[in-house]
């Protein structure tokens, strides 16, 4: 297995927004350190959007979480949609480096978590979805009734159950996860 890291948007203004957000930011901060140990890349995925908006790439709050720790070896990947690999250059990213394996983290569970875990596998990728590491939104999903612990646990449950072409995809708390294995 030839591992990276994905943290997807973990920015400035969404981790005070999401359930357990710095909790969460000091769960990957942790991962990433283990990752670079091991010589796993890095990779922090930025939601960015037009000029003017929430995203705009210019706005201090769309700059990644200074919590993660993110150190200068790590690579940057900036994105404009749900899925992380949708015109961007994250799948040649991870082909010029041989891997076969994304350890998936982020925000946020039910939106651009959910769809690079589904597009990963699509490319062919396996994913290991740290199951304690991604959140929805503090207040889980009024719609439907859902908290933030059942959002999560929905989302390990559909994403390790469904049947996508290409990669497997599997659950694996922060704790166990092994970049080697």
């Amino acid at each position: 297995m030839r591992a990276a890291l994905l943290i997807v948007d973990m920015q400035e203004m969404l981790v005070p927004l999401v359930w357990r957000g710095e909790e969460l930011a000091a769960r990957i901060a942790v991962l990433a350190r283990e990752a670079r140990e091991q010589g796993v890349p890095v990779i922090a995925l930025r939601q960015i959007g037009a000029s003017g908006t929430d995203f705009d790439p210019a706005s201090p709050g769309t700059r990644l979480s200074h919590l993660l720790g993110l150190e200068p070896i790590d690579l940057v990947v900036e994105k404009t949609a749900t899925d992380s690999f949708y015109r961007t250059g994250l799948a040649a990213l991870l082909v010029e480096r041989g891997v076969d394996t994304v350890v998936l983290t982020g925000l946020a569970t039910d939106y651009c978590v959910d769809a690079t875990a589904r597009s990963a596998q699509s490319h062919g990728l396996d994913v290991v979805l740290v199951g304690d590491g991604h959140a929805p939104s503090s207040d889980g999903d009024p719609i439907t009734g859902l908290t933030a612990e059942q959002v999560i646990a929905r989302h390990n449950l559909i994403l390790s159950t469904a049947i996508h072409p290409g990669g497997r995809l599997r659950v694996v708390p922060a704790a166990e996860v092994d970049f080697t294995a």
